[in-house]
């Protein structure tokens, strides 16, 4: 599969399969304006959501650990890193806070819901953790699925979701298109 392929506009076109998405972006440049502009356009539509956004809490080049996974169902929101000190050098994922927001994702997903919105198939996915239980049950589910994949962990994604997912681009008209060809499809209800 090329790294961003086109979104299929054809509900014929969409296999069930499709219902998984991952916008692919560039190392260290999580595409937050993307997953923004997917959640307001699926509010407007009246989709329900379940699964996180996620927020960066300073933008100061030496906080890049200030991460935060707002709940979309709740708007609770989880810091996932490690408070490692001043001076500390780099991130270190707090598995028992990813676990905490996996835990309450997935109480989430008993209702009606229209999409799974996750933040990252990062390392703790590449290794097999982090959300993978979680997105194999959105699938069993029935649930269409989108999630960012950094391009250093597109290989192991792949492996992973397989031929069972397309890749998208950070561009808001391609996302919008998976999202009518998944409404043209009745996957999605709203």
């Amino acid at each position: 599969m090329p790294a961003t392929q086109a979104a299929p506009t054809d509900p014929r076109s969409l296999p069930q399969a499709r219902r998984i998405a991952a916008i692919v972006y560039p190392d260290n440049a999580y595409p937050g304006p993307a997953f923004e502009a997917l959640v307001r356009l699926c509010r407007e539509r009246g989709l329900v959501l379940a699964g996180v956004l996620q927020h960066q809490v300073y933008a100061a080049p030496d906080r890049l650990c200030d991460v935060v996974l707002e709940d979309l169902t709740t708007g609770h929101r989880t810091a996932i890193f490690e408070d490692r000190g001043p001076g500390a050098a780099g991130c270190r994922l707090d598995e028992g806070a990813l676990a905490e927001a996996t835990a309450r994702i997935e109480g989430n997903l008993d209702g009606r819901i229209d999409l799974l919105v996750l933040n990252k198939f990062g390392k703790a996915e590449c290794g097999g953790g982090g959300l993978l239980d979680l997105m194999a049950s959105a699938v069993d589910r029935g649930i269409p699925t989108i999630i960012g994949v950094p391009r250093g962990n597109l290989e192991a994604w792949r492996k992973f979701a397989g031929e069972f997912a397309v890749e998208l681009s950070e561009d808001v008209g391609g996302i919008e298109r998976w999202l009518e060809g998944l409404r043209a499809a009745h996957a999605l209800s709203g």
